[in-house]
């Protein structure tokens, strides 16, 4: 038994050992697999970092120059601005000034629309007072026609001495401004005193008798070196006579004879008519 105990133990540590040998080259293999593997990872973590620290070095390299171009393009970006700051600036100074410009024009219109309303207020006012005044005008021309009217229907025709064709004359001064409205001829007013020539119109005459009681009176008519003698003539009678180089009939009317020896009256002539030679006082 002794003998079989003896034999047992050395075949047992004979198997312990060889599994420990067999365990120490699995590990010696497994730190040889691990320390390959992990120099492997070192070297590509030393690859990565070169390469890092190349492309860092570019972009300091980059950086740098981006910085000088930036550093450049702020200059002339300032310069820009420091010139669009003052357009800007003068511009809005510009807006300033126009805009109280135009605040003033603002205030002058107001002014000038209070004034022209002041204004158009008193037209108005005057419009209507002008109204008011045409109104009344009218009336009064309605009036005066209708007095015309009147006065027209009161002339009175009359035949003349020479021809004997029937003539309006005028008796007063209304008939008289009648028929100087008519227009058809000139009419010039005369008062003659006894004894006197006097031109009248394109004529002279002179009075050479009146007698008042009896509304009667001679005259003498002086006209292109002629004298046209009308004696014993009544009130408001056409005296009639042609004078000029183409004879145009004339006509004198007497309305009042005064017991001062003097006559009033008027002459007419054509209109246009020419005028006749007056011969010298005698």
């Amino acid at each position: 038994m002794e003998d079989e105990m003896v034999e047992r133990t050395p075949r047992t540590y004979s198997g312990a050992l060889l599994a420990a040998i067999a365990v120490a080259l699995l590990l010696g293999i497994g730190g040889i697999v691990w320390s390959y593997t992990l120099s492997n990872k070192v070297a590509a973590q030393q690859r990565a970092l070169t390469d890092a620290a190349a492309q860092n070095t570019k972009l300091a390299a980059a950086l740098q120059d981006t910085n000088a171009r930036l550093n450049v393009t702020t200059d002339e970006l300032k310069n820009s601005l420091g010139v669009t700051q003052q357009q800007l600036d003068a511009r809005a100074a510009a807006l300033q000034v126009r805009e109280v410009r135009g605040e003033q024009k603002t205030a002058q219109l107001a002014t000038a629309q209070q004034e022209t309303e002041g204004q158009v207020s008193a037209v108005s006012s005057a419009v209507t007072d002008v109204k008011t005044d045409v109104g009344g005008v009218k009336a009064d021309v309605a009036k005066t026609r209708s007095d015309l009217a009147e006065t027209n229907n009161q002339l009175t025709s009359m035949k003349g001495d020479l021809n004997g064709h029937s003539v309006l004359i005028a008796r007063n001064n209304d008939e008289l401004e009648i028929l100087k409205h008519k227009g058809d001829r000139d009419y010039y007013q005369f008062t003659l005193v006894k004894g006197l020539k006097q031109q009248v119109g394109t004529v002279s005459l002179e009075l050479k008798r009146a007698d008042s009681k009896r509304s009667r009176y001679t005259l003498a008519v002086f006209s292109d070196d002629k004298v046209y003698e009308k004696k014993d003539k009544s009130l408001n009678e056409p005296l009639q006579f042609y004078s000029g180089k183409d004879p145009v009939l004339f006509e004198i009317v007497v309305n009042n004879v005064s017991a001062r020896n003097t006559v009033t009256g008027y002459l007419s002539s054509p209109k246009g008519a020419p005028t006749p030679r007056v011969i010298a006082e005698r």
